[in-house]
């Protein structure tokens, strides 16, 4: 139904929203700008002390043709009464660049306020936007719609339009559909707050009550998928190839431990790396045996020249203050013959060393 405003004039006379057509936007709301809104309007309320003030915040995020993702947002300040509020363009250009430093990949897509349903002060508050979006989003939390009975999110979007009616044309909203967009990390999050954060100790008992609601949501999830499942093959719901797709890659992913084949694969992965730990093990001891076996060649062959330095040539009682022996002759060294010294080199001491360790 269209919601005409009585009085044009009225800043508080709902505004125009079309019924006639619907938005192609694909639209995705991540949590922490549902935080932030809520919190704003929260802290606001109590410290201006007034149940509904008007409050005004940026929208940040990601677009993609007609895929839009909110993923943060911030606060902005005006001026003058909130009946005719100004908006203060030199506070939203300085956040802007600033949170365009911190995460350059988000740009900005659109405002948010606080209201019951959108009035014509909030389309003149939106128009003012136009410098920095050619079409802004437009998001409404209605805390007022809450009810005991109610679990979705009384939040609504829009995007301006241009509609022709009578051959005259009037800029009108058009809501917007929209989803909750989670990640791991988002879902602790939320439920960490949900449940009123931490108790300041990270006991034992803190960190199981977590891990219990994880995979208490992780179970309701998957029974979620096998009731999709089963009405799939019953007939009773319609058949998503996406999805079906995805919960295929899913079960393929996870590990098969019971299966005879995979566990076969796994005994002969296991007892390779086993003997690939072993062979190293083997390659290491060897070369420590190797280096302690060179080391004792050496300390052995330098005793061994020590030795021969004294007793030999030009040592006390050596062959120098002896008989002068020729090669060949009794007790000579053919190898020196030509020089008619006999004296042991030490290289000879080296090999004979060697000969005996190695025998």
């Amino acid at each position: 139904m269209n919601r005409t405003p009585s009085s044009s004039s009225a800043p508080d006379a709902p505004a125009i929203i079309s019924t006639s057509s619907q938005s192609s936007l694909n639209l995705s709301v991540h949590p922490l700008p549902l935080l932030n809104i809520s919190e704003h309007f929260t802290r606001t309320c109590l410290q201006v002390g007034k149940p509904s003030p008007l409050v005004i915040g940026a929208l940040l995020g990601t677009q993609n043709g007609r895929e839009v993702e909110i993923l943060n947002s911030f606060e902005l300040a005006y001026s003058g009464a909130e009946e005719a509020p100004l908006l203060d363009h030199a506070f939203m250009v300085t956040r802007r660049e600033q949170y365009k430093q911190v995460f350059p990949s988000l740009d900005f897509l659109g405002w948010y306020t606080v209201s019951p349903l959108p009035t014509q002060r909030h389309f003149s508050i939106h128009t003012q936007f136009a410098a920095y979006s050619e079409s802004p989003l437009f998001l409404v939390l209605s805390p007022t719609a809450i009810t005991n009975a109610s679990e979705d999110i009384p939040l609504h979007a829009y995007e301006a339009a241009v509609e022709i009616v009578d051959r005259k044309s009037r800029t009108v909203l058009v809501e917007v559909g929209w989803k909750v967009e989670t990640g791991e990390a988002e879902r602790i999050s939320v439920d960490w707050v949900a449940r009123g954060g931490g108790e300041g100790g990270g006991s034992l008992a803190s960190h199981l009550q977590t891990q219990r609601a994880a995979i208490s949501m992780l179970h309701e999830r998957v029974l979620l998928l096998v009731r999709y499942l089963t009405g799939v093959l019953t007939g009773q719901a319609k058949k998503d190839h996406d999805a079906i797709r995805a919960l295929s890659a899913l079960v393929a992913s996870l590990p098969a431990s019971e299966h005879l084949e995979f566990r076969k694969e796994f005994d002969t992965e296991y007892e390779d790396v086993q003997l690939t730990s072993y062979l190293a093990t083997l390659t290491k001891t060897a070369s420590t045996l190797n280096d302690l076996v060179d080391k004792f060649l050496i300390t052995t062959a330098n005793k061994e020249s020590s030795r021969d330095a004294h007793s030999g040539p030009g040592g006390p009682g050596g062959a120098m203050h002896g008989p002068r022996r020729m090669g060949g002759g009794p007790g000579g060294n053919p190898r020196i013959a030509t020089t008619g010294f006999n004296y042991h080199r030490p290289e000879d001491t080296w090999m004979r060393q060697t000969a005996r360790t190695y025998d």
